[in-house]
């Protein structure tokens, strides 16, 4: 779902507002839509591997992925306009720490995949209410200013974290198995796109494309790592984990590359606010 508008780069090197600055958030095409799915299904695959297969534990995993997290957000935050790099090293994080927060639930806790998936799906009601009550828009063409920002990742890790339920829910609870549920969540994305491209309000249309994607990319991320004998296709977290960071870094680097061509800046401004 492609709602954006052309690029146009001699808007883009015009001197920002001070009091809006540039929009801190990618353009929405099928090249965000790529990272976006193999982000959600790194995070699957990136927890277990640290936790596991790296044995590391859950423990130290959480710690350091949460501090690896804290400080990807706090780049982000300190950016003047939208960094490629940046911005998606921090959805990367926020995808594995949406799945640790669901699996302490899970795992740790006991907490049932249905509660957790309705308690994800309220908080994130309660999110997007405050963010309109407040701002009065919930588009991410509009994210200008801090406060809008931290609503945006508000609502982002929330969404990682009820994708991961919603996922496993659906695969596991409901046992739909790693391939239906990949499916079912495709199919799903697919008639999101055809209700937007009939003319469907794009904020919404976005927003439930966004959520979907997460549970999408967790049973793509089984299916690819899970035993034969689970109903999984066995390459193994490491592998796959490599494979799609590789294609994600590919895919960042082309689009830094093309917006360092589009709208060079200095790089003291590309990097802090004044």
């Amino acid at each position: 779902m492609n709602a954006t508008h052309p690029v146009d780069a001699s808007a883009m090197r015009r001197t920002p507002n001070p009091r809006e600055g540039w929009i801190k958030v990618p353009a929405i095409t099928l090249s965000f839509w790529i990272i976006k799915i193999m982000c959600t299904t790194v995070g699957e695959t990136g927890a277990d591997y640290l936790a596991v297969n790296a044995g590391l534990g859950q423990t130290v995993t959480r710690a350091m992925v949460g501090t690896l997290l804290a400080i990807a957000l706090f780049m982000q935050l300190r950016a003047v306009r939208y960094t490629p790099w940046k911005y998606w090293l921090a959805v990367v994080l926020v995808s594995v720490v949406g799945t640790q927060i669901t699996d302490l639930l899970t795992d740790g806790l006991g907490v049932s995949l249905y509660l957790s998936t309705t308690i994800f799906a309220l908080l994130l009601i309660a999110i997007f209410v405050v963010w309109w009550r407040v701002e009065r828009t919930l588009s991410i063409h509009d994210i200008k200013t801090r406060r809008r920002e931290l609503f945006y990742w508000a609502a982002i890790l929330c969404t990682f974290a009820m994708g991961t339920a919603a996922g496993d829910l659906a695969t596991e609870a409901l046992h739909l198995g790693f391939v239906r549920g990949a499916i079912a969540f495709g199919a799903l994305i697919a008639l999101t796109w055809w209700l937007f491209r009939l003319g469907g309000n794009a904020v919404a249309t976005f927003w439930i494309a966004y959520i979907l994607t997460r549970p999408f990319g967790a049973a793509l991320g089984d299916l690819l790592t899970q035993a034969k004998t689970y109903g999984g296709l066995g390459m193994g977290a490491m592998w796959t984990s490599a494979l799609f960071l590789t294609v994600i870094v590919a895919l960042v680097a082309l689009e830094h590359y093309t917006l360092q061509e589009a709208s060079p800046l200095p790089a003291a401004d590309a990097t802090t606010h004044p």
